[in-house]
């Protein structure tokens, strides 16, 4: 009983041991101290160690001291304020981002600025999110991966003496940062007051437009005004992903101004030297034009989705003939009607992309029996693919068992999303049969299994709301 009495008191202490809440650091304590007094915690800035500006920037941040923030804008000892990861972690109030950016304002006024610039204003929310916690203390051996634009801590202020001045170097502008979305709609808060500032600094704001890395125009725009834009795609030559959405051709546009329009953007691939990822979803001009834009790609592409275009057979060709095309990890084309085509340039398509290619979407092209037989032996060889769709096309269940012969040696591959088999459809009009369906099921399901993969996730997606799942998933309910 005494053994047991002290057991479970030995217990108890170490539950409530580890229910307690960790004490605040003498550094937190320190920072709250200072800041409930403004005047002092303003004044003090100029002899602060810079070690100790994330920590009090922090909580000035979170207690929503708008004049401290706003001084220690101007103050900030490092090359970079990552104000957009810590906006992530706080859900800042309005005020102290206002705060921070009218910091900012009075710093580009001033003519002397202290002796640690700041250079840049991040507000991105997904960049540098280690830097706060790494200066909270909370992660001290993560030092070493802070990004070179932002300085590491503990690092030394050198004194350096008996040197003469030189010439007055010219006030570097500032960089702001910052991931932009413009809708139709109202933009939130922070966006909108941002947008007001540049407004108001027509003059002094200079929009770059060479760091912009991921555009998305994902608006019905008429081809006049995508030749407007043209030049400015131009310039973006750090530009990563492009996505162009709903360019549609104007009935009252000349055939020699709709000319003019597609060579001026498609002029302007030329200058795109980095460019990995092209998304064109529902542009009229593509048919028999798609060798204009490959031919002035400078680089070869990682991901490729033309969807929801109409192409023609001489631009497939041309595709599957491109040099930029051999390295595809990413390959769409959902949409894209292929019924009256030849299947070859597809097959040809595939297998150039074959070793390198992870993601192939090919839903509602249309794509009959005759064709995707064709294509069989290329899948065969895609040797990093782990996605394969081919939804809403009309197959049989003897290509379907065929496809899976074909593919069971892929080894990465772990997801198919295929249509149901058309011998499990009453009519022509398209009705289910569901007991049928769920033979085709447990059929391919068999297969899977006997051929060593039952692991192989096998969905078919049918106009019933019911997703049914081979392998791991689970069962169709109509087994």
């Amino acid at each position: 009983m005494e053994y047991f009495l002290k057991w479970r008191l030995c217990s108890e202490c170490e539950f409530i041991r580890m229910s307690m809440p960790a004490p605040p650091r003498l550094l937190d304590l320190a920072g709250q101290s200072l800041l409930r007094d403004q005047a002092s915690a303003i004044a003090a800035l100029e002899r602060l160690p810079m070690e100790l500006f994330p920590p009090l920037f922090t909580a000035a941040f979170t207690g929503r001291h708008s004049e401290t923030l706003k001084a220690m804008v101007q103050a900030w000892p490092f090359a970079c304020l990552p104000l957009g990861a810590l906006m992530k972690e706080q859900q800042p109030h309005q005020e102290t981002f206002q705060a921070a950016l009218a910091g900012l304002d009075v710093l580009l006024a001033q003519e002397v600025r202290p002796r640690w610039k700041l250079q840049v204003l991040d507000l991105r929310k997904n960049a540098h999110q280690d830097f706060w916690t790494v200066w909270s203390g909370t992660r001290a051996s993560m030092y070493s991966l802070l990004d070179p634009e932002v300085p590491q801590p503990m690092k030394k202020r050198r004194k350096v003496e008996g040197c003469r001045p030189g010439p007055k170097p010219p006030l570097a502008p500032v960089e702001v940062l910052i991931d932009l979305c413009l809708k139709e709609r109202t933009p939130d808060e922070s966006l909108a007051y941002l947008i007001q500032i540049a407004q108001q600094r027509k003059g002094m704001i200079i929009i770059q437009l060479d760091s912009i890395q991921d555009l998305e125009v994902n608006c019905t725009w008429k081809l006049s005004t995508l030749g407007k834009f043209a030049p400015h795609l131009g310039q973006m030559g750090n530009l990563r992903r492009l996505l162009l959405s709903h360019i549609h051709m104007s009935s009252h546009t000349t055939l020699a101004k709709e000319e003019q329009c597609i060579s001026q953007f498609t002029a302007q691939f030329l200058r795109l030297h980095h460019l990995e990822e092209l998304y064109l979803d529902s542009i009229s001009f593509l048919e028999n034009r798609l060798d204009q834009v490959l031919r002035c790609l400078m680089t070869p592409l990682e991901t490729l989705s033309i969807t929801n275009c109409l192409l023609s057979e001489s631009d497939l060709t041309h595709l599957s003939q491109h040099l930029n095309v051999s390295q595809l990890k990413d390959l769409g084309l959902s949409g894209v009607s292929l019924t009256n085509m030849s299947p070859e340039p597809l097959q040809v398509l595939i297998e150039r992309a074959s070793a390198t290619l992870q993601d192939l979407d090919l839903d509602e092209c249309g794509i009959m029996d005759s064709q995707f037989t064709v294509i069989l032996p290329a899948l065969g060889h895609c040797s990093q693919l782990t996605t394969f769709s081919f939804c809403g096309n009309p197959i049989s269940m003897d290509v379907l068992e065929n496809l899976l012969r074909h593919t069971i040696g892929l080894r990465k591959l772990s997801h198919v999303l295929y249509p149901a088999p058309l011998e499990s459809y009453e009519d022509v009009r398209g009705t289910l049969h569901l007991g049928r369906l769920a033979h085709l099921h447990a059929r391919l399901k068999q297969m899977l299994q006997e051929l060593g993969r039952p692991g192989m996730v096998w969905f078919s997606a049918n106009p019933c709301p019911q997703f049914y799942k081979l392998g791991l998933v689970g069962e169709s309910p109509y087994q």
